[in-house]
């Protein structure tokens, strides 16, 4: 039995997802002057986290229904970057009102799926053989030169967008539907026809994947920005459609919040919501 082609994967970003319920009443217990001190304290950090370059940012969210009140949503160049932000986050007085209800680890992931296609046909061609050096060497090539014409993607910015929606996904490894074991054309096919969807909905919504296979508990994280929530009811819905989803995809949980710029923060915790979202 071959060898099975496992699609090229281009990696950036490290992103962690955080979500948190305040504990309000422990907050409201505080007097005013305490209050106003540990927003500006807060405000200040995440002013300077929605100032840095792509991949090096983070932004807040108000979270809608029982998941979270909070979510931080963190880029960065690795894991120990991560590591910094989520230990900053700690040490901010405003984290002693914070319990966490979720986290969400992942890296930024490009698949390639029409890349590997085209390099496994190009030397197969050429009679080079998978595993040989000359095909390390050609496939690195070609890695390399996806890596520098993609490298914007691969550490984005968070975009400004008013709406997030956040979920993990799987694909299917049963007995009956096993993705891993689909051919790889047949893979490539159903991959191709599930982005031509996704493309419709390019100037609505931004979407950010994530790769955390060995790194969380499903494969990918999805990220998706729009200025409204509708589109993300009709891409997903959309989307349910084609084969990949339709028979190959599980799904976890998906979280819909607003984003909370820096300066607004202080009215996010006050409950002045439309004032902090608008």
């Amino acid at each position: 039995m071959s060898n099975p082609i496992v699609p090229f994967t281009l990696e950036g970003a490290s992103v962690l997802h955080q979500m948190f319920h305040v504990r309000w009443d422990e907050w409201r217990a505080l007097d005013g002057q305490t209050r106003a001190a540990i927003v500006h304290e807060w405000s200040e950090w995440l002013t300077m986290q929605e100032g840095a370059e792509g991949g090096e940012q983070s932004a807040a969210y108000a979270l809608l229904g029982h998941k979270g009140d909070l979510m931080l949503l963190h880029y960065r160049r690795d894991f120990v970057g991560l590591l910094e932000a989520q230990s900053q986050v700690q040490l901010l007085r405003l984290s002693e009102f914070l319990d966490v209800s979720n986290s969400y680890l992942s890296i930024v992931e490009l698949g390639l799926y029409e890349s590997t296609r085209k390099i496994h046909d190009d030397l197969k061609e050429r009679g080079i053989e998978p595993g040989t050096p000359e095909w390390e060497s050609a496939s690195a090539e070609v890695l390399d030169r996806q890596r520098r014409a993609m490298a914007g993607r691969l550490a984005p910015e968070i975009p400004e967008s008013r709406y997030l929606c956040f979920y993990p996904m799987d694909r299917k490894r049963g007995e009956d539907k096993n993705w891993y074991q689909v051919p790889f054309a047949d893979r490539q096919k159903m991959m191709h026809e599930h982005g031509m969807i996704g493309r419709k909905y390019g100037g609505v919504v931004k979407q950010v994947i994530s790769g955390s296979i060995g790194l969380d508990n499903w494969e990918w994280a999805v990220d998706l920005f729009a200025e409204s929530p509708v589109p993300f009811k009709q891409l997903i819905y959309e989307m349910r459609f084609d084969e990949v989803s339709a028979v190959y995809a599980l799904f976890g949980e998906f979280c819909i919040g607003l984003r909370v710029p820096s300066e607004k923060f202080s009215c996010f915790m006050k409950g002045e919501i439309r004032n902090a979202v608008e």
